[in-house]
């Protein structure tokens, strides 16, 4: 038989946890470190004074106007792209000098545009808007179909009332 040695093992009790105590002090709060920034509203205000002072120092000037010569230019210059237009579409799909005129059209409308988009007191006009976007039509169809392709009734009927709505407004000087 073996004997069986125990060997005794004194626990120890493990010492009580240490309480914390929270301790809370009431302070002002710190004010915000000093930034050199305005307040919003002081800012607003001190940048409306600037501007309006800015705006009082210099002397307003209007531009020219456009002259009677450059209207009477635009007037001939859009009335002969206008009559291109009409001209081009009323002919027939088996004229042979069909592909000649949509040719001389296109290259009446690049010029047209090269030299009236960049006029900014045209911009704003009713004949330029509608003249623009009537030329657009007709050079969009041109480009896809090719120059014998006939233009579609519904898009003719719209070019076409966008050419008398045009030189209406031409007429009334719009």
């Amino acid at each position: 038989m073996a004997s069986a040695s125990a060997t005794a093992t004194l626990l120890k009790p493990n010492p009580p946890p240490h309480k914390s105590i929270i301790t809370a002090s009431v302070s002002p709060p710190l004010p915000p470190p000093h930034r050199h920034h305005l307040p919003r509203r002081d800012f607003l205000s001190l940048s409306a004074t600037s501007t309006l002072l800015l705006t009082q120092s210099i002397p307003f000037v209007a531009p020219a106007p456009a002259s009677a010569a450059e209207d009477e230019e635009y007037v001939k210059d859009t009335s002969a792209v206008i009559s291109k237009v009409r001209t081009t579409l009323s002919m027939e799909r088996t004229d042979p000098n069909v592909a000649d005129a949509v040719a001389e059209l296109r290259d009446a409308s690049n010029s047209w545009v090269a030299k009236y988009r960049k006029e900014k007191a045209l911009l704003g006009k009713a004949s330029f808007r509608d003249i623009y976007s009537a030329l657009n039509a007709v050079s969009g169809h041109y480009v896809s179909f090719g120059p014998t392709a006939p233009i579609p009734a519904k898009r003719k009927a719209r070019i076409l009332e966008e050419m008398e709505t045009a030189e209406k407004a031409l007429s009334r000087g719009r």
